[in-house]
């Protein structure tokens, strides 16, 4: 069933982006890698063509902070449900520090009229480009270089305020990332003025509503969940979560751990389950949705892979995924070869899979070099 509904099997993958996105509910983005990784392992013919035009050509995919204030990728009508569940309370801290920060600033005096003026500025400055990169912002307006103070005590650095200024505005919707500079890899996004970018309603919905929607969003693709799941994948609160469940009616499972929750027309309540799926093996980026879905991951992921795959942030680096299991690691050499390191012995059908979607994802990535953004501990033994 997972295989199935994450398009991780053959039968399964399709050239529509915006599906893929869907069908695990969102793509992580802070590695930007990942959002072209994850739908090239989906993907019938994979492209980075594509999956660039419905970024920023026909943008039925947006990025978007979100969940766990992690930067996402995902369809209009889901970013209003994460904007409402999460993004709003999000930015509202995310404000709350930053005038913390200027108050710990040399030289500001008022740092909430200090943090109007700077916000204002930067929004303008996109507005009146259309496009624009944050570097781009401080050549342009060398009045927004000026240092902010970020942390306190003795861990304290200063950057340039349009840095802050331009996040802030993101967090609240005013702005959206869109086509980095360079390559699809590149992380440098231009800024754009939302309404400028897409027609996407932030406040269409109320946080309850949104809620409801991302928790039923969550457990149509990667249900059964525990409570422990759900509320670690959407950074809620235990109220929230026991909320949002009796919202969408969401029905209680026995699981190994425990219990779990799924929607109400699940079709694992009617035995569904996939009994004859056949072999199959996926090769997935680091923070692809797939691995890093669940909080409690025992029943995918043995003790010594964990150790190998995941870093202490509890990241997940690049995987290799064998008929619901994780049974190894992966990275790309500077010279282009996927080298692949397995915790578990696979047998010949099994292997020879795994060549062939090494071979995909090769040709996908093609001439482009990249490094993992948050390396798991094998990618350094993989790289020798």
């Amino acid at each position: 069933m997972l295989a199935s509904r994450h398009r991780l099997l053959p039968s399964q993958r399709t050239d529509d982006v915006a599906t893929i996105a869907s069908d695990v509910v969102a793509l992580h983005s802070s590695d930007p890698a990942t959002v072209f990784l994850s739908a090239f392992a989906r993907m019938q013919r994979a492209s980075a063509d594509a999956v660039e035009a419905v970024l920023y050509d026909d943008r039925s995919l947006l990025r978007f902070h979100a969940m766990r204030r992690t930067v996402w990728v995902s369809t209009p009508a889901l970013i209003e449900a994460m904007n409402a569940s999460s993004t709003r309370k999000i930015a509202a801290n995310e404000r709350r520090l930053l005038l913390k920060y200027l108050a710990n600033t040399d030289g500001v005096r008022d740092p909430s009229a200090e943090l109007d003026h700077l916000y204002a500025l930067v929004v303008h400055a996109v507005a009146s480009a259309g496009s624009i990169t944050t570097r781009e912002l401080g050549k342009t307006y060398p009045e927004l270089t000026k240092k902010i103070t970020i942390g306190f005590g003795k861990g304290t650095i200063d950057v340039g305020a349009h840095t802050r200024a331009a996040s802030l505005a993101g967090f609240e919707g005013r702005l959206i990332r869109g086509r980095p500079t360079g390559t699809w890899v590149g992380s440098e996004y231009a800024w754009h003025c939302t309404d400028d970018w897409t027609d996407i309603d932030l406040d269409a919905l109320d946080e309850r509503d949104g809620m409801a929607m991302m928790a039923r969003a969550y457990l149509s693709r990667f249900g059964p969940v525990t409570t422990t799941d759900l509320r670690w994948w959407t950074g809620w609160t235990a109220g929230a979560v026991k909320r949002a469940l009796d919202d969408i009616d969401a029905t209680e499972v026995s699981l190994e751990e425990g219990s779990g929750w799924v929607c109400p027309n699940d079709p694992l309540l009617d035995g569904e389950a996939a009994t004859n799926v056949d072999p199959w093996v996926a090769v997935l980026p680091s923070l692809d949705p797939t691995t890093m879905g669940w909080k409690e991951r025992a029943w995918y992921l043995d003790d010594a892979t964990r150790a190998r795959v995941f870093d202490r942030n509890g990241n997940a680096g690049p995987t290799i995924w064998c008929n619901g299991q994780v049974v190894g690691g992966w990275t790309q050499r500077p010279d282009g070869e996927l080298r692949y390191e397995l915790t578990q012995e696979l047998d010949a059908a099994a292997m020879q899979l795994l060549e062939i979607e090494l071979a995909r994802m090769t040709e996908a990535i093609g001439d482009i070099r990249y490094r993992v953004r948050f390396p798991s501990p094998n990618q350094k033994a993989l790289l020798e």
